[in-house]
């Protein structure tokens, strides 16, 4: 386990020593032992397999789950109390709740904007509050649209907005690129980077997708139920991610052990069989692989 030795004052989430089991699940914790700072101001992407601990990480993160040792803290709060401020801005995977009624984009954005505001909270304040989260990211022109008509990008961007109206600090995004093509992740990356650097947000994108994860990251953690690694997405190594995603390589070849010594000896006989010209290919991708 690696922790990141920032101070508390600077701390946007803190997770000490977090372990959490289902009832009646495997042997083996979700997550065991996870020690994690989250700067205020980072974007942080959390990279691991399917069933590496990511979505139970959130799920605590967002006091969903309880029954966990070891401590988190949002903004120096547990989870529920946290919740109940709505520090956390938070964009799902699925929609599909979202999609099955007839609402418009702003009706979705306006709806977080007044959540928790009781009965007598104004519905003209939440419906601007609304737009100024839709004009963020550049949805106005789709704000009468039916949520259930949007492509993958534009209900993306729904949900974000949807997220920023509640005027959460902290943005967590989970598998925001799954469906979505090309144009549209790359278009994702800039808009996180437009966001970090004009609400000065902490953001945190969960993914399995090394590419999503490094383009949208100033440090990575890597989760597989404990944590393998929490840096820079340029100091990624083929080592780690191989050790982070064994279980998925599992389910094709059966059970692995990665021998890091041996890894790079395999990796300097290949690049001398094959020559120097070769091996410079070899590293030019295994760079853009970690930082790109």
């Amino acid at each position: 386990m690696i922790r990141d030795a920032g101070t508390t004052s600077g701390t946007a989430i803190r997770y000490e020593s977090v372990t959490f089991s289902y009832e009646g699940g495997a042997e083996a914790p979700a997550l065991e032992r996870v020690s994690l700072d989250v700067r205020r101001g980072e974007r942080l992407g959390i990279l691991g397999p399917n069933g590496g601990g990511k979505s139970t990480l959130l799920k605590l993160t967002l006091g969903l789950l309880r029954g966990y040792s070891g401590t988190i803290e949002i903004e120096g709060l547990a989870p529920d109390e946290a919740a109940k401020r709505r520090l956390i801005g938070y964009v799902p995977q699925r929609v599909e709740a979202e999609l099955s009624f007839p609402i418009t984009a702003r009706h979705a954005a306006s709806m977080a904007a007044s959540a928790g505001l009781g009965p007598f909270a104004s519905g003209r304040g939440a419906r601007e509050q609304a737009d100024r989260a839709l004009s963020m990211v550049g949805a106005s022109s789709i704000a009468e649209k039916p949520v259930g008509t949007l492509s993958g990008g534009q209900l993306q961007r729904v949900m974000i907005a949807r997220a920023l109206a509640s005027r959460a600090k902290i943005l967590l995004l989970d598998e925001p690129t799954v469906g979505i093509d090309p144009a549209g992740q790359k278009q994702f990356a800039e808009l996180i980077q437009r966001l970090h650097d004009e609400l000065g947000l902490t953001t945190i994108v969960v993914s399995h997708d090394l590419r999503t994860v490094a383009a949208t990251s100033d440090r990575v953690a890597c989760l597989a139920r404990t944590l393998h690694y929490h840096d820079s997405p340029e100091g990624l190594t083929p080592h780690v991610l191989a050790e982070v995603f064994r279980h998925d390589a599992a389910a094709i070849f059966g059970d692995l052990h990665v021998d890091a010594h041996r890894a790079a000896e395999c990796s300097h006989d290949h690049s001398h069989d094959h020559g120097h010209d070769h091996g410079q290919e070899h590293g030019a991708q295994g760079n853009h692989g970690g930082g790109s």
